[in-house]
């Protein structure tokens, strides 16, 4: 994703990268477990067969080992951890999780970020990632994730709908795409996906609204990109998965100036 950087004894090393709109890193691994997180901009990551939508004030978790792949959703500033396992803390899963960025966490990381290539674990940059540790250790996870299928037929299906998650293509014409039946895109899906298709098109075109809004777009706006037929439809979707408002949503994670 950023080369190969060399891990000598630091617990932390820090990494800034930027991105531009539609920058794509393909499916990779560290040695060591992964913070990602960027100042501005959306990510899609794909990691363990799910997809997630990343916006600012909020991180991927990926454990050591994890595959995983990213495409820049509009300009993004990458600042993200390598964390050693000795390090890691105990509350993080192995599997890839979405973390919820504390103001706190942010700051810290940016700190952090100035003083990369600082050996000086027992001095004011060890005590400094001792600290973003901790905050990291106390991140509330965050449900958005979009399962992926792993059948093909399911895969070209799904992947049709994030091309263009407000198109109104029909179970039908999904599953031409598909070369497969409706019958049988129904099932793949109950199997793969753990839910109906219908509601994993929603839940879709929710993770979609994400960059929209972070970027300043308005909910009326997102709600008719997406296919909804009213933006109070949209948004009363957005609440259920999301657990907050669209526009309150909106409020709390516009995309900040890059630092």
């Amino acid at each position: 994703m950023l080369g190969s950087p060399c891990f000598r004894d630091p617990k932390v090393v820090c990494v800034a990268c930027d991105y531009p709109d539609g920058g794509i890193v393909g499916p990779h691994c560290h040695a060591r477990a992964q913070l990602i997180y960027a100042t501005a901009g959306v990510m899609e990551i794909r990691a363990a067969g799910s997809l997630w939508l990343v916006p600012p004030q909020r991180a991927l978790w990926v454990g050591a080992g994890i595959d995983h792949a990213l495409r820049a959703r509009g300009a993004v500033s990458l600042r993200t951890l390598y964390i050693a396992d000795h390090a890691v803390p105990a509350t993080l899963p192995a599997e890839p999780t979405s973390l919820a960025v504390t103001p706190l966490l942010r700051e810290l990381i940016l700190r952090a970020i100035q003083g990369a290539g600082v050996v000086d674990e027992d001095g004011r940059q060890g005590r400094l990632l001792d600290v973003l540790l901790d905050e990291v250790a106390a991140l509330p996870h965050c449900p958005l994730r979009l399962a992926m299928p792993t059948d093909p037929r399911l895969q070209r299906a799904c992947e049709a709908v994030l091309t263009d998650p407000g198109g109104r293509q029909d179970m039908a014409a999904l599953a031409r795409i598909a070369g497969a039946s409706p019958r049988t895109l129904a099932r793949l899906a109950e199997r793969d996906l753990a839910v109906p298709f219908s509601v994993w098109r929603q839940q879709a075109r929710v993770l979609a609204a994400l960059p929209m809004l972070v970027g300043g777009g308005s909910v009326t706006e997102a709600a008719l990109t997406l296919g909804y037929d009213s933006p109070s439809a949209f948004a009363s979707m957005f609440r259920r998965m999301i657990g907050a408002a669209p526009a309150a949503y909106r409020a709390r994670n516009a995309d900040p100036a890059p630092p």
